[in-house]
């Protein structure tokens, strides 16, 4: 997979989303000029790129972790959280 401009900007955004108003799908439409799907699926592809570790190490580290947690949930079940979510 090449790591692109494109990339760096989607990174950028989710590491930023939540500052801008409105919900996050319009905001991924307005800002990137692309549906949520594609989002997801290209930002899904990147938590696995080093050079998306490279340019944003915070984004990645959580979004696998995240990962990470919810495949923990679907085979093991939810336990009870030990922090609050953010």
């Amino acid at each position: 997979m090449t790591f692109t401009d494109r990339d760096k900007e989607i990174l950028d955004f989710e590491a930023s989303w939540w500052t801008r108003p409105g919900p996050k799908a319009e905001a991924v439409r307005v800002h990137l000029g692309m549906s949520p799907t594609l989002y997801y699926r290209r930002l899904a592809a990147l938590v696995d790129s080093e050079e998306a570790v490279a340019h944003a190490p915070m984004v990645v580290h959580r979004l696998r972790r995240r990962r990470d947690e919810r495949r923990r949930e679907r085979f093991e079940g939810v336990a009870e959280p030990q922090h609050p979510r953010r």
